[in-house]
């Protein structure tokens, strides 16, 4: 945020636009249940998720808030007064029909829409709303929440839709910027290549991530970034607006920035140094992710009635945030089957390398998470759907019903666009002797696409540090875990049992819940305790009997072969060579969640 601010930044946002104008269309409305689904994964934007925590058994009390990863805050209010036009925006009916009551509040920052949701102490949502920037700030002309740049690399989003007057730059870089190669290959430069940065980061230089969209500011206005004070995520910022003084950066949404010391949560000189100067004091120092940055500013409690012991938790990024709201613990994996492929890992001893991210986890310190994405998801299996199963799911599963475990040994890569994990394109099937063919009959190629996306997804997971143990579950979620038979591949390809949740809104649901653990954190209470009283998922699919030893072998082939593909189609490059650095189109295409900094 710039130093010569002219109004009020937080009496901008405390007014009722957090998003830049007057008069925004809300939608006020109790929940029926959890707001609509909003993919953990699907698509990488540059969001936030925090909450605002507090107690009141009599009406006032203390809370914390919660964050998420590149804007976010949380939010409880627990009673006090309800002004019917000086409630926070959207929250009026909810906290006049809800008085007095413990509760969190969730919000998502995201690059399309600020949502909301109410969590009582019960763990169920009570409220949701939402502002929707294309729709309801018309004058910003944004698309998808963002400008593309005639360049068709650089990517933003006006900041004065989130909040007027206080910005040393006009617009945000978003998780989509892909204009900063010639930064990443110079921050991979000085700390000894690509695979050091992702041991030290947890990831490989990425575009999107905020040390090289920082170091491409200072390198092209040198004079914004002399008079920038403070460098924010979105996450931290979003928190910044509710305690009224700059909120700190925490270490999860601090891990995608290609800064911070993953091992011991510090920043690196030395990636510092690479970006800009003088960078540490404008981003000041990380924090754990449970940590109390403050109270919530007085504005807050005078004009909209927060109870003045109201505290704010470290915002976070949306992926940690789903990590919490989808309520993972050690050894579990998330599958969200959407649009692109996503996978949520938790792990106690990360092994990062030059694919997928490696953060810190946001609900144990001494853990970390990392994520893959995979960009041939749902629309992958609906071509093929549509190709063989005459549109039908419910052809499509009896091609699963009527096929063995292991497909005979056929094996098929699909890739109809350029994949992020592995980076292949095009469809590749070979026969159980290893030899390449041109086509399969219909049943054999739906199961080879379905065996191929899961026997992927766990050869990479693996890649990471990922192993399964005794207690390991999968919880699924996206459009596909509606489809039982899909579900009972994935639990025979990984030899463990499938789960799906009625949880919508993962990373807004997860930041209220870690609402409520910041306000247990002081006691060391297990995250695990504190959501215990979630709604449970529900078993949906068990691995067979046997199938362990049926893909123990095809697992094996599977990466051989993946192999040869990148060994045909890329030359004599290695599985893990950097892609082509001027393959900008599929590059902005990647599935990941990024952070953006804000200056």
């Amino acid at each position: 945020m710039g130093s010569g601010a002219g109004r009020d930044w937080r009496e901008r946002a405390a007014q009722g636009k957090p998003v830049g104008r007057p008069g925004a269309k809300r939608r006020r409305r109790p929940s029926r249940g959890a707001s609509p689904p909003c993919s953990p994964a699907g698509g990488a934007r540059a969001q936030g998720r925090g909450g605002l925590g507090s107690r009141s058994p009599a009406g006032r009390g203390e809370g914390r808030t919660p964050a998420h990863r590149s804007v976010g805050a949380r939010g409880q209010s627990g009673g006090g007064k309800d002004r019917q036009s000086d409630t926070l925006p959207g929250t009026s009916v909810a906290m006049a029909e809800h008085a007095g009551r413990r509760c969190c509040l969730g919000w998502d920052f995201s690059t399309q829409q600020v949502k909301v949701v109410a969590v009582d102490a019960e763990l169920n949502v009570f409220y949701e709303d939402s502002v929707h920037f294309d729709r309801d700030l018309l004058e910003f002309g944004t698309q998808g929440g963002v400008h593309v740049h005639e360049d068709g690399l650089t990517v933003t989003s006006p900041v004065l839709m989130w909040v007027q007057a206080c910005f040393s730059i006009s617009d945000c870089p978003v998780w989509m910027d892909s204009s900063t190669t010639a930064q990443c290959r110079q921050l991979e430069a000085t700390v000894g290549g690509a695979q050091a940065l992702s041991c030290l980061t947890g990831s490989r230089a990425y575009e999107r991530f905020t040390g090289n969209q920082i170091a491409k500011l200072y390198q092209q206005n040198p004079e914004a970034y002399s008079h920038t004070e403070r460098i924010s995520l979105v996450s931290s910022f979003a928190a910044s607006l509710f305690l009224g003084s700059h909120s700190p950066i925490d270490y999860s949404d601090g891990s995608g920035m290609n800064l911070l010391r993953i091992q011991d949560k510090v920043w690196s000189q030395a990636c510092l140094g690479a970006c800009a100067p003088h960078l540490e004091e404008k981003l000041g120092l990380p924090v754990p992710s449970c940590s109390v940055v403050g109270a919530i500013s007085s504005y807050f409690v005078q004009r909209y009635g927060f109870p003045p012991g109201c505290k704010v938790v470290a915002f976070t990024g949306d992926n940690p945030a789903s990590l919490a709201g989808m309520r993972l613990e050690e050894g579990d994996i998330a599958v969200s089957l959407g649009t692109s492929d996503t996978l949520f890992l938790w792990l106690q001893e990360p092994t990062p390398t030059l694919e997928g991210h490696i953060f810190c986890n946001p609900v144990d310190p001494q853990h970390y998470m990392a994520l893959l994405c995979f960009k041939n998801g749902s629309l992958m299996r609906e071509k093929i759907r549509d190709e063989l199963a005459s549109s039908s799911w419910s052809e499509f599963s009896k091609a699963l019903q009527s096929t063995e475990m292991g497909n005979s040994g056929n094996l098929g890569f699909y890739f109809d666009v350029m994949e992020i994990t592995p980076e292949i394109i095009g469809r590749h099937r070979f026969s159980a002797e290893n030899h390449e063919v041109s086509a399969f009959p219909w049943d054999v190629e739906i199961r080879a696409l379905i065996e191929g996306q899961f026997m992927a997804k766990k050869i990479h997971a693996e890649g990471l540090g990922y192993r399964v143990m005794p207690k390991t579950k999968i919880l699924a979620t996206g459009g596909a875990s509606h489809n039982r038979d899909i579900l009972q591949v994935l639990a025979d390809v990984f030899g463990t049992p499938v789960y799906v949740t009625d949880t919508a809104n993962s990373a807004c649901v997860g930041s209220a819940y870690r609402a409520f653990h910041g306000l247990a954190a002081g006691t060391d209470v297990p995250f695990s305790e504190v959501v215990k009283i979630a709604p449970n998922p529900r078993l949906a699919a068990a691995p067979t009997p046997g199938a362990s030893q049926v893909y123990e072998a095809l697992l094996q082939r599977y990466a051989m072969l993946e192999q040869r593909i990148l060994t045909q189609t890329r030359g004599l490059r290695s599985e893990f060579h950097r892609p082509s650095l001027t393959d900008s189109t599929w590059r902005r295409g990647l599935g990941q969640q990024g952070t953006s900094s804000l200056l």
